[in-house]
């Protein structure tokens, strides 16, 4: 939907997949830039995986800001990579804008596009686990059912 609205004021829908341990869920947000610095738009209930600001200078920066946010309940870090920008004008908008159908299609395309690691794995292994009150945030929503 954030894609579908920055193309539909002019910009370039791209999205950006942040990849996941298999115990996690990637999560997918659009990317947009302002004065050559990198912003995004992200919908999820979880109150820490939100908006970017347009202030990073490149699409890595604005990633790793995702990463010690991204972790499962017991504290672990899971985020593990991050796409090239996926540009959906190569797509036409009935395939992706006003279609009715599911689009798996398009997931797969995602998940089969360039990815590159946010570390090494030796040292995500590593990584700090998230502490009881950042664990906390996790389990806070803005909309309940």
């Amino acid at each position: 939907m954030a894609a579908a609205s920055l193309a539909y004021h002019g910009r370039e829908p791209l999205l950006l997949d942040l990849r996941t341990s298999d115990d996690d869920w990637d999560h997918v947000v659009a990317l947009f830039k302002e004065k050559n610095l990198w912003g995004a738009v992200s919908k999820t209930n979880n109150p820490i995986l939100r908006y970017r600001d347009p202030v990073y200078r490149t699409v890595r920066e604005l990633a790793m800001t995702y990463f010690h946010e991204y972790f499962l309940e017991n504290g672990k870090k899971s985020m593990l990579a991050y796409s090239k920008p996926f540009d959906l004008s190569r797509y036409k908008p009935k395939q992706w804008v006003t279609v009715e159908e599911p689009l798996d299609w398009l997931v797969e395309k995602l998940d089969d596009s360039p990815h590159y690691p946010v570390a090494p794995l030796s040292v995500l292994k590593k990584a700090r686990k998230a502490t009881t009150l950042e664990r906390k945030l996790l389990n806070m929503k803005e909309w309940e059912k």
